[in-house]
């Protein structure tokens, strides 16, 4: 798949634990696990806006598109 998810790179750089953002963003940790490790096949964009929120980013800090 093209696009690459660097969750894990912005809740390292942001010094944030899985569980914690799960509690900021209201979704749950399986979820936030799974789409971490790249296995989501979509994502809503209010939870992407929560998650930028939460993590005070961008969502081309989040998502990246590769050839």
């Amino acid at each position: 798949m093209p696009i690459i998810v660097n969750l894990d790179v912005m809740l390292a750089k942001r010094k944030l634990k899985l569980k914690e953002l799960s509690e900021k963003v209201g979704v749950s940790t399986v979820n936030l696990s799974i789409l971490k490790q790249g296995k989501v096949k979509a994502i809503r964009f209010t939870t992407l806006d929560a998650i930028c929120l939460a993590l005070d980013c961008q969502p081309g800090d989040i998502l990246e598109y590769v050839e």
